[in-house]
């Protein structure tokens, strides 16, 4: 079994099901000759040809409206927009359109397309290269939101996402494409979308991240009782995986690097209160980003929440 980074994790995906499912296209901006600015497309222009490997213009809006167009007429495209902060001018394809293909044709036609993107942090890049914006698409009605934390994941989700009937946004941390590896197998395994994972057992406290958070996490609660849940898939996120761990600690810390307010964890930490709220011990903690535009590379790391941080929210929940 090869150990992998998690580029060569979702390049593995991508060769796979491209060699599985001919109608399976990749489409973006430099995805072919030069595999992608992370290089995670690296190899599959020469390996399947232009007809299904293909490098768009500088257009967002186009490789989205394309990537539609294609999934209605029976392919299964994969777009790449090379920064979540590139997304925007793609989101009224999205949501105008893809989110609602299901509904406007009364279950006829679906469509089947992911649009992948590298978010966060903690990379040095220049303005709109880090956004951790994931909560806009956890808001429209149609969209599956996925988030891998790992090589491992990142493989079995996106072949998930990629034989899905409706569109998923697949958001992968640039911090963690090359910083951790793992064993992946070869051929094809799969993990279903909308289930969270159980990383660690505890009694103490719940910790929930996802993504790029999921090791801070983890960090975090070295030497705590703690229970710490990969949400993995945020829309539709996993209510009962959650709520039993909830009932099970009564202590609850979500940890996220989007902004706090209307961030993800806000929508957590509502469903928790609401069906929940007599077996919680302590009142929920976010350990977030701060309520700026994300600041240019001096002062990412103060911006990042850190395993102190979270440790901190630990340490405040478990006095009650």
């Amino acid at each position: 079994m090869p150990t992998l980074n998690m580029v060569q994790a979702i390049n593995l995906a991508l060769k796979e099901e491209m060699q599985r499912d001919k109608n399976v296209v990749l489409l973006g901006e430099d995805v072919g000759k030069d595999g992608g600015v992370f290089r995670v497309t690296e190899g599959l222009l020469e390996q399947f040809g232009s007809e299904r490997v293909m490098d768009t213009p500088l257009a967002e809006s186009v490789i989205a409206g394309a990537a539609i167009g294609m999934a209605l007429y029976g392919l299964k495209p994969v777009a790449e927009i090379q920064f979540m902060g590139f997304i925007y001018p793609a989101i009224d394809q999205i949501f105008s359109h893809a989110s609602r293909i299901r509904s406007r044709s009364r279950g006829r036609f679906t469509c089947p397309l992911v649009v992948r993107a590298p978010y966060g942090a903690g990379i040095k890049a220049p303005e709109l290269h880090s956004e951790s914006t994931e909560a806009l698409f956890c808001h429209m009605p149609g969209i599956k939101v996925v988030v891998p934390s790992s090589p491992y994941s990142a493989k079995g989700l996106l072949i998930s996402s990629i034989r899905d009937p409706d569109p998923v946004i697949f958001l992968e941390s640039s911090r963690l494409y090359r910083s951790i590896k793992e064993d992946v197998p070869e051929g094809e395994y799969t993990i279903p979308l909308g289930k969270a994972r159980v990383v660690q057992e505890g009694t103490d406290v719940t910790v929930i991240a996802w993504g790029s958070m999921l090791q801070r996490a983890l960090k975090a609660v070295e030497g705590v009782n703690a229970e710490v849940i990969d949400l993995m898939t945020l829309s539709p996120f996993d209510e009962e995986t959650i709520l039993k761990s909830v009932k099970k600690t009564g202590r609850i810390i979500i940890a996220h690097e989007a902004v706090k307010t209307c961030g993800f964890g806000a929508e957590l930490s509502a469903t928790i209160a609401e069906d929940a709220m007599l077996h919680l011990k302590a009142p929920i903690m976010r350990v977030t980003g701060y309520d700026v535009v994300l600041p240019l590379p001096k002062l990412e790391d103060f911006y990042i929440p850190t395993a102190a941080r979270i440790k901190k929210a630990i340490e405040e929940v478990m006095k009650y």
